[in-house]
């Protein structure tokens, strides 16, 4: 059994140049890991809380030394001496030391940070990739398979240049594509995207999570501008994509309204969802992700009623991996989807609580990023780990969300290996 005999933490930049926690693990074993927290941009207000400094003469109040301090000389000592294949315990722990519901003491991304390594460590001891380990351990799925992949090729709203409403626009391969396959698909569309808006005289610069951020005159022009990408390539619209997109719509509402620049009057509710509906059948967007404000639960309903049979609702700011916020949603017919992202709750323990009560409601599961990343590719093994039907990690360019990716190939890789040996006939 190894014991983990001490934890450091340290502050590191993120993917936008903001600071965030980056955490190493050792055992008297010898093994080492080291992990290091995403953070966001769009944040729900029912997000466990992500701890700052607030100190305006330091990385304009940014810094996480306060965190970091937090884990090096609380938290820490009431780990070391601990199994790190006992999770729940360690995370437990944890989250009586905070002892908040929104870890507003100790910081979510404090807590995070221990997590990450914890079950890093855990898969080490165990002489498991982590992806395996996480599958053995919580036993979520029977199967492992690589995630559908979601990739952003461009970008609006809190992560573009103040250039579209909608956060993101994505192309999201069908069901008969590989792995390698839609990889193939997305850098392909990706490049030639840029083609097409540099040949328009369009802005092609990249927005905050590396999404072109095209000086159009609508939302819905998008679309147009894809569908002729799409036209460019060896790929059929329909047959071998479809689109998505990530609404973020808590960010143009604003008294009971949503006011973006398709039209010049701002949209009700019911105007929106015919909107929605619109795209749905004029583009085949089949996924949504927060099409509504986090509390506007009238229509959240009425549009997974209405569109949900062929489209998933999904849940992000909207939920933010909170466990009562996933029992509700499920009740009373919100939604249909769960986007999980950990640091929206803080611990690994908690994301697996809230992941068993989706699946055990038969939803499925998009496993996300946030806007800023690092090069850590815990979360492509986790999403792999917990039979996450999709994963979010962004364009197929910046290091940051190519680590992922990358991460995905090497892992298609090991499981082509395994199940090619299982299928190998025994010699007698």
């Amino acid at each position: 059994m190894a014991i983990i005999q001490g934890i450091y933490a340290r502050e590191i930049l993120d993917s936008r140049g903001w600071p965030t926690i980056e955490c190493t693990l050792w055992m008297d074993t010898g093994g080492i890991v080291a992990t290091s927290v995403p953070t966001g941009t769009s944040i729900g207000k029912y997000e466990a809380l992500e701890l700052r400094d607030k100190d305006p003469n330091r990385m304009l109040g940014k810094g996480v030394l306060t965190a970091v301090n937090y884990i090096n000389t609380y938290i820490a000592p009431q780990i070391v001496g601990k199994d790190p294949t006992n999770q729940e315990e360690i995370d437990n722990i944890m989250i009586k030391l905070d002892g908040t519901a929104n870890k507003s003491k100790l910081g979510a991304n404090s807590l995070l940070a221990i997590s990450q390594a914890v079950l890093k460590a855990g898969a080490l001891s165990q002489n498991m990739p982590l992806y395996y380990y996480v599958m053995q351990k919580y036993q979520l799925t029977q199967t492992m398979a690589i995630p559908t992949c979601i990739y952003t090729v461009v970008n609006g709203g809190e992560h573009g240049a103040n250039n579209l409403d909608i956060q993101e626009f994505q192309v999201i391969p069908a069901s008969h594509l590989s792995f390698e396959g839609s990889l193939d698909m997305a850098v392909t569309i990706f490049q030639k995207l840029e083609e097409v808006l540099i040949l328009k005289g369009a802005i092609h610069s990249i927005g905050l999570v590396g999404g072109f951020t095209p000086n159009l005159y609508s939302n819905s022009d998008v679309f147009e501008i894809m569908v002729e990408t799409i036209k460019a390539t060896p790929y059929t619209f329909t047959q071998d994509l479809f689109f998505g997109i990530d609404v973020a719509a808590e960010q143009f509402y604003n008294n009971g309204r949503y006011t973006i620049k398709d039209r010049s009057q701002p949209y009700s509710g019911e105007e929106l969802l015919a909107y929605y509906k619109k795209l749905r059948d004029m583009y085949n967007v089949f996924y949504l992700e927060d099409p509504y404000q986090e509390d506007d639960l009238k229509m959240w309903q009425a549009v997974t009623n209405e569109i949900g049979e062929t489209t998933k609702i999904v849940g992000d700011s909207f939920l933010a991996t909170n466990k009562a916020k996933l029992e509700n949603a499920i009740a009373n017919k919100l939604c249909n989807t769960l986007l999980v992202k950990p640091n929206q709750v803080g611990t690994i323990t908690e994301t697996i609580d809230v992941i068993k009560v989706a699946k055990a409601a038969g939803w499925q599961i998009v496993m996300s990023h946030r806007s800023g990343e690092t090069n850590d590719d815990f979360i492509a093994d986790l999403a792999v780990g917990v039979g996450a039907d999709y994963a979010k990690f962004g364009p197929t360019n910046r290091g940051e969300r190519t680590a992922k990716y990358n991460r995905l190939a090497q892992i298609n890789f090991e499981l082509a290996q395994h199940y090619q040996q299982d299928a190998t006939p025994a010699q007698s």
